[in-house]
């Protein structure tokens, strides 16, 4: 069996980072991700996919993340249902992220870094509950060879 998805679009609200009980941090947030087609003579349309991320991967992307950013994230479809304020019973589909990534330069995702702490150089990427390791500074965008 194989459950596993994969989006990139641009997060609708800034990601808060919570705590839950028993200290577990976690946020929700949202993806808008534009359809790959339109009918003819009209716009293309946008999905907005519902993500959850935990633990450490959670406190990155409430670092390095905020409102417009481009986002990738991987992770599983996850289908839960749940009783509303009124007693209605509800269903919610929602992605656990895995791990997450930047996408496009820096002007592209409005990414500028950490909202919360002095700025330094950001992970490329953030998979499974850590940050990969770079010993030098990523390249400006206009440093890049392509």
């Amino acid at each position: 069996m194989l459950n596993t998805a994969i989006i990139m679009g641009r997060l609708t609200a800034d990601p808060e980072l919570r705590t839950t009980n028993t200290g577990l941090s976690v946020t929700s947030f949202t993806v808008a991700v534009d359809r790959a087609y339109a009918k003819q003579g009209e716009q293309r349309q946008t999905d907005f996919i519902n993500c959850v991320a935990w633990r450490s991967t959670a406190e990155f992307i409430c670092r390095y993340f905020q409102k417009g950013s481009m986002i990738a994230v991987q992770g599983s479809i996850q289908v839960r249902s749940y009783e509303d304020r009124n007693g209605n019973r509800r269903t919610a589909t929602e992605i656990i992220v895995d791990s997450a990534s930047f996408c496009g330069s820096k002007a592209e995702t409005g990414t500028q870094g950490s909202r919360n702490a002095a700025p330094q150089p950001a992970p490329a990427a953030f998979q499974n509950g850590s940050a990969e390791d770079f010993s030098t500074e990523l390249p400006l965008d206009d440093e890049l060879p392509f």
